[in-house]
């Protein structure tokens, strides 16, 4: 028995589970915590890709990280108790549609795609060794934006934080 093939479809179903979890819960928290299944779900499918480094970080920064974050934006804030929102048929009919479209496109792509054979390249010894090589020589600018980038919606989001404590 291929017990790569049982683990991928299990982490592919805690995955979409909390994916499809954090899009029809009310609850915030409850909405953060599936949002967290989603992540560890994405991890295990990194673990069977060999890529262990991206997996350990999906756990630390995504995981950890972002979902106490979200978790403590959450309790911060103020959320009056009202019933959920009333769902209009015209904007669910929408956003099917949108999602049929999303599917068909997504599709196209991958049974268009010229993919390499299998046993291609050989993956390397040191894939950290390798990973920071290729991002600190050839994509060097493009992390140095994205650092910048963070740094500036966390300014933003403190300014935005104190306007609305002030009010």
């Amino acid at each position: 028995m291929d017990w790569t093939l049982v683990f991928f479809f299990v982490f592919a179903l805690i995955a979409l589970g909390g994916a499809l979890y954090m899009l029809n819960l009310y609850k915030v928290v409850h909405m953060a915590v599936s949002l967290a299944f989603t992540f560890f779900g994405l991890a295990g499918l990194y673990v069977l890709l060999e890529a262990e480094f991206i997996a350990f970080a999906q756990i630390m920064v995504y995981s950890g990280a972002i979902t106490i974050l979200m978790l403590y934006g959450i309790m911060m804030t103020r959320h009056d108790a009202e019933e959920a929102p009333l769902r209009r048929p015209v904007h669910t009919g929408l956003a099917l549609i949108g999602c049929a479209g999303l599917f068909a496109f997504l599709f196209y792509g991958i049974m268009t795609t010229p993919w390499p054979a299998a046993g291609g390249e050989p993956l390397a010894d040191d894939n950290v060794r390798e990973l920071g090589m290729v991002l600190f020589n050839k994509y060097v600018i493009p992390f140095e934006l994205a650092a910048i980038l963070l740094l500036v919606a966390l300014i933003g989001a403190v300014v935005l934080a104190k306007r609305e404590v002030e009010e």
